[in-house]
């Protein structure tokens, strides 16, 4: 929700390595003697290690903001981000990630990139500049225009952050994105705090992802040590411009997808109730918007590389869906059966009303998780109109249901999730399962055990809630997550004692890993 979305691809791993070319084409030595899987491990360490370190540090800043702020303050902030997303599909990312895909780069090819990365985001924070009086008179709120106005420097900081990312992905190398992560939460958190307490208001919400944008990007740029030059001459970029093209449209439709709903409702809603939604569905998508894109960042040069090596993808890939549904699968229903509880208990009694809006979109956000996991799989193996066919979906399933919706108030917009998120995953599965060699029985079994354990822990916190005395909040809160953890941990370990051993092998040994060639996957299901 904070700026441009720089999807980060990676970081690097070997901050001391020098930068010149070798053999195959790649621009960094790889040192790592543990072979293809172990670097899968390492990167995965990595990754979620600096990314869960992030978050901690982000929301115990944000959870200290959202009291300092009012809702009014975030139904602005989400105006402001419309129109910065709207912008951000068309800010090179894509073609960035081209050179991850590639069989062999060099440094022409990451000169062009760096400098049609220059070109865009140039452009793009010359174009917010010039149409921020545009969207305050669309939105009615003069303020919007000074906001969009100082966001547009967000535009600069990313071909620092995209091109060091993109090529470090390549090598499956992340020990300097995740000091640049760390770099940007803390410079981002400890901003925003200050600010707030300062009282900027909304303008701590505007300040704070800058200087956040700006550090990870000095980080980045130092460590890299890519000493590349932009090459304007863009010949021979064809193969670049094709793939980069077509992700550039994906993001299109993303944002239309995204956005749509605030963008719609930004007109009919006053500042107070869209603040309320757009505070619910930032905290809902927390997990598929923080958690699941560093999974993606990670399987997504994991997928090209088997792909290269004529290596199937399927186990893999039900491996990554059944783990992303054991894990989503229980936090957003238990979210969904505690939201009054948790609303009053962390973000305080004036955020109360967010409470039923946080439920409803809990309940369907598992759909988006496991449909937000497909597109690796399908890009890496270079079918990448999937994803454009799954966003031109969801770019028109979405805003339908959404103007529908919006005659019912905030919660109508919930109601139009329940019905788009589904949809929008049984047509990306139709789609993406038969590329990787997946049937369907396989997709359920794969995540037939989270259903079952999130049915008992429903049924167990429903059963307490009806008995429980009228505790404070934050009791109620601890016996409720307790109960539900419990039973879903229960049916787990009783269930399939064999799943829960997997997993606990796979976060102390080799977290997602990739099986070496002639090595055997065991697959369990119910």
């Amino acid at each position: 929700m904070n700026g441009p979305d720089p999807r980060s691809q990676s970081p690097q791993d070997e901050a001391d390595s020098p930068p010149p070319t070798r053999a195959h084409g790649s621009l960094y030595t790889d040192d790592d003697a543990g072979g293809f899987g172990g670097r899968v491990r390492h990167a995965l360490a990595w990754r979620y290690g600096s990314q869960i370190a992030a978050q901690v540090i982000t929301w115990v800043s944000t959870l200290m903001v959202v009291r300092l702020l009012e809702p009014s303050d975030y139904g602005l902030f989400a105006m402001s981000q419309v129109v910065l997303a709207a912008l951000a599909f068309m800010n090179g990312w894509g073609f960035a990630n081209s050179l991850v895909q590639e069989a062999e780069i060099d440094r022409r090819k990451v000169g062009q990139v760096f400098a049609l990365l220059l070109l865009l985001n140039g452009t793009l924070a010359v174009a917010q500049f010039l149409i921020a009086p545009l969207a305050a008179d669309y939105y009615g709120e003069p303020i919007v225009a000074d906001m969009l106005r100082v966001q547009a420097v967000l535009f600069l900081t990313t071909p620092f952050i995209a091109l060091p990312s993109a090529l470090l992905s390549r090598e499956i190398a992340f020990r300097s994105q995740g000091v640049a992560n760390m770099a940007g939460a803390v410079t981002g958190a400890v901003s925003a705090l200050t600010l707030a307490w300062m009282d900027f208001g909304v303008w701590a919400l505007v300040y704070a992802p800058i200087l956040a944008f700006s550090a990870r990007a000095i980080v980045l740029t130092a460590t890299s040590r890519l000493l590349v030059w932009p090459v304007f001459d863009f010949r021979g970029a064809g193969a670049m411009v094709s793939y980069g093209g077509a992700m550039t449209v994906v993001q299109l439709l993303w944002i239309v997808q995204s956005q749509s709903d605030i963008f719609i409702a930004g007109r009919v809603f006053e500042p107070y109730d869209l603040g309320l939604y757009s505070e619910a569905l930032f905290l809902t998508l927390i997990v598929t918007g923080r958690f699941l894109p560093p999974l993606n960042d990670v399987a997504f040069p994991v997928y090209a590389e088997m792909h290269k090596q004529g290596r199937p993808l399927g186990d893999y890939f039900v491996r990554t869906l059944r783990a992303v549904a054991l894990v989503t699968a229980p936090i957003y229903i238990g979210l969904a059966l505690t939201a009054p509880e948790a609303i009053g208990t962390v973000f305080g009694e004036k955020w109360l009303p967010m409470a039923p809006i946080v439920a409803g979109l809990a309940v369907v956000m598992p759909a988006m998780a496991l449909q937000i996991v497909c597109a690796p799989a399908t890009n890496a193996t270079g079918h990448a109109r999937i994803s454009v066919y799954s966003g031109l979906i969801g770019a028109v399933v979405f805003p339908a249901c959404f103007l529908v919706g919006i005659a019912s108030g905030p919660f109508g917009l919930v109601q139009a999730w329940w019905v788009a998120a589904p949809t929008l995953l049984i047509a990306t599965l139709v789609m993406t399962l038969p590329i990787v060699g997946v049937g369907a029985m396989q997709f359920l079994r794969a995540i037939f055990p989270a259903a079952v354990g999130c049915l008992a822990m429903a049924l167990a916190v429903t059963g307490l809630r009806m008995i429980l005395p009228d505790w404070p909040a934050f009791l109620r809160l601890i016996a409720f997550a307790t109960a539900g953890a419990a039973t879903y941990a229960a049916v787990m370990w009783f269930g399939w004692r064999a799943l829960v051993d997997e997993s606990l092998a796979l976060i102390r040994r080799r977290p997602l890993s990739v099986p070496e060639p002639g090595d055997r996957i065991q697959t369990t299901s119910g």
